[in-house]
């Protein structure tokens, strides 16, 4: 297990938001989360990345419960990528700054091995033509790619993308799943919260379903898009998917 979500609780202020979630991901597992807007997906990713901090319940990093209290929260994020519905790119630093800017700074990475790993990156997610460039420069499909770069700078152990593609023009939202679906070929362990139901088709090895801050359903994908347990599931389905 690369991660493991043992009755996770989560409240803001009154408001129950997770509600004992028990989640797993393995090594190389492509794990992706759908559910109605509302349902908790994207608070489950980032208390994976101790960005939100449950009330109840434990995370299990490779084997190790983590303790924010404890442990070195920001040690621990080292080894978790996380790509989010936003860039928040450094303007004022290049496509390569920005993609070098974790293993220089964190890691304390040599530059010119930085620089040389950031320019892999950078022809991996199809950007090497644009690594002098400047944020301002690219396209909103660009720019996450850039960002899913430099979250893999670092080198993770699981990779969490929260709605990578929410915030793009439909027509640049293709670019963007074909590099994920090019990590999930390579193996990479990924949750992904998404409305792309093709991405979930294509790549996922497992679906879970959320929904009023629980999982509700969890299977193969071939089975939760054609014969969902829940009826809650298929009214989901049938408003984003004709299902």
């Amino acid at each position: 297990m690369v991660v493991e979500l043992k009755n996770i609780h989560k409240w803001f202020g009154e408001l129950h938001v997770l509600k004992g979630i028990d989640l797993t991901i393995r090594e190389n597992e492509v794990v992706v989360i759908i559910g109605p807007s509302g349902s908790g997906k994207s608070t489950l990713l980032r208390c994976i990345n101790f960005l939100e901090i449950p009330q109840k319940g434990s995370i299990s990093m490779n084997g190790r419960v983590i303790h924010a209290k404890k442990h070195d929260i920001n040690a621990v994020r080292r080894d978790v990528g996380m790509v989010f519905q936003h860039f928040h790119l450094f303007p004022h630093k290049t496509v390569l700054g920005n993609v070098i800017e974790g293993p220089t700074q964190v890691k304390g990475v040599p530059r010119d091995q930085a620089e040389k790993e950031g320019r892999e990156l950078l022809e991996k997610v199809g950007l090497s033509d644009k690594a002098e460039a400047y944020p301002s420069m690219l396209s909103g499909g660009q720019k996450q790619r850039v960002a899913i770069a430099r979250a893999l700078s670092m080198n993770p152990g699981v990779m969490l993308f929260d709605e990578p593609t929410s915030a793009l023009d439909p027509e640049l939202v293709g670019e963007v799943i074909n590099v994920m679906e090019d990590l999930a070929k390579d193996g990479m362990t990924m949750a992904v919260v998404t409305h792309e139901i093709w991405f979930a088709k294509e790549a996922a090895h497992r679906v879970v379903v959320m929904d009023e801050g629980q999982i509700i359903e969890e299977g193969p994908p071939e089975l939760i898009f054609s014969d969902p347990r829940e009826e809650r599931t298929r009214q989901f389905l049938q408003q984003v998917m004709n299902f």
